[in-house]
């Protein structure tokens, strides 16, 4: 079940929602989601600090810097207010698939010709070497490789752009802090199920959707308290922005989503693309669907990483 609440003016407002995720006898505790309609840099500083959980330290903001061709990436100008907010470094690790950046020097000319070196420093954390975080609770993976840089960081910005993925169905803020954080070898290790840093294997599609979620789950409690998850949910292309010829959007923008909670985060977007009276969404849907993408947030909630049961705060 999740609630919708809306506050202004100092003043909140509960309705019930309808029945979503878990049976309400899992007595799982309900996370806020926060929402504005209105994507805008103010508007990305301000459900930041609505999650009152103050980014210090050495502060990593993990984006996609986008596949060069691609142009559906978060943009500097959207996100510079907050990355510079929190004294962030934008942070990223190799692809493993080959293209524009599958190795540090040619990652990097992908972010300063998008414009990300321009706003904030980027660190390509797999530069020099790789790194192992424990995955506690899991059933085909015992640690995930991360880059080896992303243990210098304090906190973690998980700033997402919610959209398709041609794997995984959709990608989020559990997208983001698994394949995301992984080292190129990590990508492979996720891809494969857990069988391989050479290739992607041959697993189920569960069983990949299974070892994402695991994957997450080790960055998750590998930062604590010490994480928070914002996504922006526009330019709803079916494809990922690892694709450097991705489809056009089909539908409208939705808006900017917070939470502590990766779990409520993602199904609070899947949530919102579904219930859109945009005739486009059956596209991002199908590919969703087809994928078995929301196998990833059961299996997720299954081991602990959060909960699908969410209150929806719209702050405007």
């Amino acid at each position: 079940m999740f609630l919708l609440t809306w506050a202004a003016c100092g003043n909140a407002r509960t309705d019930n929602g309808v029945s979503q995720g878990p049976s309400e006898d899992s007595a799982r505790e309900i996370s806020k989601v926060y929402m504005y309609r209105e994507i805008t840099p103010e508007n990305l500083v301000r459900i930041y600090e609505a999650l009152e959980r103050e980014a210090t330290g050495n502060v990593a903001v993990k984006l996609s810097t986008g596949e060069p061709g691609g142009n559906n990436f978060l943009q500097p100008a959207l996100i510079k207010d907050l990355v510079q907010k929190v004294k962030g470094t934008i942070v990223e690790c190799n692809t493993a698939y080959g293209g524009g950046r599958s190795n540090t020097a040619t990652h990097l000319k992908a972010a300063e010709d998008h414009g990300f070196t321009a706003i904030a420093k980027v660190d390509i954390m797999d530069a020099d070497g790789e790194t192992r975080l424990p995955v506690e609770g899991g059933r085909h993976i015992d640690y995930d490789i991360v880059g080896s840089h992303y243990t210098d960081y304090d906190f973690t910005v998980v700033l997402s752009h919610f959209k398709g993925h041609a794997m995984a169905g959709f990608g989020g803020a559990i997208k983001n802090i698994s394949i995301g954080i992984a080292s190129a070898n990590g990508k492979r290790w996720i891809h494969s199920g857990g069988t391989s840093t050479e290739n992607w294997g041959n697993p189920t599609q569960e069983e990949f959707l299974e070892t994402m979620a695991e994957a997450a789950k080790a960055v998750a409690d590998h930062c604590g308290e010490n994480i928070l998850y914002i996504s922006v949910v526009n330019n709803l292309s079916v494809d990922c922005d690892c694709d450097s010829s991705p489809a056009d959007p089909e539908m409208g923008d939705i808006g900017i989503l917070a939470s502590l909670d990766p779990v409520a985060l993602d199904k609070a977007c899947t949530d919102l693309v579904r219930s859109s009276e945009d005739h486009g969404k059956i596209h991002l849907i199908e590919r969703i669907d087809s994928r078995k993408g929301m196998h990833t947030l059961d299996y997720a909630e299954q081991i602990g990483l959060g909960s699908q049961q969410y209150e929806l705060v719209r702050l405007d």
